[in-house]
C-alpha cells in the first residue's frame, strides 16, 4: 500500500514541477514530502485557493504564501492528471489577473 502511496506522491509532485515550470512568474518552489506537498507563490494564495475551490479542488494555504495539497492516501494517478490541469487552468487565470 505503501509504494503505491509513494509512487502517486511522486507522480504528484512531478506535476507540480511542471506546473512551476510553466508558471516561474507565480510559482517559487515545489515544498514539501509524500502526499503532504504545497506550492510556494510570489503571489497570494488565497486567490488561487478560491479560483480551485470554484473548479472543485479542494486546496489549503499554509503561512502567507503557500498553496497547500493534502490529498488522501488512496489519490489515483487520474485524480492527480485532473488536479494538476485544474491547477494550471487557476495558475494561468491568476497570471492574467494579475498582469491586467
Amino acid at each position: 500500500f505503501m509504494d503505491e502511496v509513494n509512487r502517486v506522491a511522486g507522480t504528484l509532485k512531478q506535476g507540480l514541477a511542471s506546473l512551476a515550470d510553466r508558471h516561474p512568474e507565480i510559482v517559487e518552489e515545489v515544498r514539501g514530502k509524500g502526499l503532504l506537498i504545497g506550492l510556494k507563490l510570489k503571489v497570494p494564495p488565497k486567490p488561487v485557493q478560491g479560483l480551485a475551490r470554484a473548479k472543485k479542488l479542494l486546496t489549503g494555504v499554509a503561512g502567507d504564501n503557500v498553496l497547500r495539497l493534502a490529498p488522501p492516501l488512496v489519490i489515483t494517478d487520474a485524480d492527480v492528471r485532473e488536479a494538476i490541469a485544474v491547477l494550471d487552468e487557476c495558475l494561468a487565470e491568476a497570471k492574467a489577473s494579475e498582469s491586467s
